[in-house]
């Protein structure tokens, strides 16, 4: 009995998986080209050669004026002043979630809260939201430990050390452009 029941378990869990990746792929090949500002994301979604002596230099094709640019790909983020001048670069940590590829702005920020995943967080910079998870920048206010929560909830917080959190709070105010690179 007990391996017929394990023999069930093991189906189930094969057909699960691939009905989400079913439903990854279908999700994948239906993302619009315009973000909800309806700026156009075709360059800035196409994959741009990264600099092999330099991984911090800006990567060409992320837009031009004041920013904030991130690379999902290479979980970095540069705060960006007029004429391309790279204030601060730093590596992340994503969330579960990715925005994706596209301008975007801040929309609002939160000095201290706790994150979803039950971590008290500060300095939230927020841009975008999919399916219903608010994606942002934020800084743990204390490193994640074994008093941490663990939690199965989608999150769409992009971690950040406290040092750098305060050069994003100080940069991305509302209405600030965030750039969304591959």
């Amino acid at each position: 009995m007990a391996t017929s029941n394990a023999t069930f378990v093991t189906a189930l869990t094969a057909a699960a998986l691939a009905t989400v990746g079913f439903l990854a792929y279908q999700a994948a090949a239906t993302v619009p080209t315009r973000t909800a500002a309806g700026s156009t994301s075709a360059a800035i979604a196409s994959k741009v050669p990264r600099d092999k002596l330099d991984p911090a230099a800006l990567p060409p094709g992320s837009g031009a004026g004041e920013r904030v640019v991130y690379s999902l790909d290479d979980n970095r983020v540069w705060l960006v002043a007029s004429g391309d001048h790279v204030i601060r670069t730093f590596e992340v940590t994503p969330g579960t979630i990715d925005p994706a590829p596209g301008v975007y702005e801040v929309t609002s920020r939160s000095n201290s809260v706790t994150g979803t995943d039950g971590i008290p967080i500060e300095h939230v910079v927020r841009f975008t939201s999919v399916d219903g998870v608010v994606i942002g920048f934020s800084a743990a206010v204390r490193e994640a430990g074994a008093g941490a929560t663990a939690t199965a909830v989608p999150t769409g917080g992009i971690r950040e050390s406290r040092r750098d959190g305060d050069a994003m709070w100080g940069f991305a105010t509302i209405g600030a452009r965030v750039a969304v690179i591959h």
